[in-house]
């Protein structure tokens, strides 16, 4: 896979060992000190670098499967994913998505975002998934997102993903009438959840309380024959103009 330039950002596969330590620095300002766990050996790392100061400023990992055996995902310790198995076609987990705190550029995200799509593009990926975050693992901050979510983005039931972990909070329960604000709820989500739904995403039916992460995740997955062909093209664009390097 090739690099993508774009300004003054740089989009790459991590290179070596190197490469992983600022990652892991960056994840841990963003999540928690010492952030590494088995998939950090399994996944591709990606980096977006600020090549006017060489400065990590976002970073992703991913991991591409066969659907038969998402079971061996991230996602699938917290979620029962036995009705994705049965897709047709690869997919691609994203995970540990984050942005330099200190950094808010909508342009980090539009890039990352771009090198993604040459990468589904290059590899025929039929669906990307993953957990979106929401930051602490109390639910009453995201109530009216979760009512939100499960009112206009709920996943179809061929797909929909059932209950696995121990501690989860459902949608359907207790959050009627809130929610109703489209504009003000999707300010408050994050980033890489409003990139998912622009897409045309969609999420489970329930989110779940990781105490050890201080999150609280969301099932989230955009089925990519299902992307508008406007957000489609505008995705594409980005990968070619002002591109340098080789891209697929």
């Amino acid at each position: 896979m090739g690099q993508l330039r774009k300004g003054r950002y740089l989009v790459r596969e991590a290179a070596g060992p190197d490469d992983l330590d600022r990652v892991l620095a960056l994840r841990a300002l963003c999540f928690r000190p010492s952030d590494q766990d088995n998939f950090d050996q399994r996944c591709t790392h990606v980096l977006v670098e600020d090549t006017g100061t060489d400065t990590l400023v976002c970073c992703f990992r991913m991991l591409s499967m066969a659907a038969s055996d998402i079971s061996h995902s991230y996602s699938a310790q917290f979620y029962d994913l036995k009705r994705l198995a049965l897709y047709q076609g690869p997919l691609l987990e994203l995970g540990r998505f984050c942005i330099h705190p200190m950094r808010h550029d909508p342009d980090i995200l539009r890039v990352a975002w771009a090198w993604l799509t040459a990468r589904v593009d290059a590899e025929g990926i039929a669906v990307l998934f993953g957990c979106t975050s929401f930051t602490g693992a109390v639910a009453e901050p995201h109530l009216d997102a979760f009512a939100y979510l499960n009112t206009t983005h709920q996943a179809p039931p061929q797909w929909r993903p059932g209950v696995k972990a121990g501690e989860v909070f459902d949608f359907a329960l207790g959050l009627e009438g809130r929610g109703q604000n489209a504009l003000q709820v999707r300010a408050t989500m994050p980033p890489l959840l409003r990139s998912y739904l622009a897409m045309g995403g969609w999420v489970s039916d329930h989110a779940v309380f990781d105490r050890d992460l201080d999150r609280m995740h969301v099932f989230t997955a955009v089925e990519i024959a299902a992307i508008p062909p406007v957000r489609a093209n505008l995705l594409r664009a980005w990968t070619k103009d002002g591109t340098e390097g080789q891209v697929p």
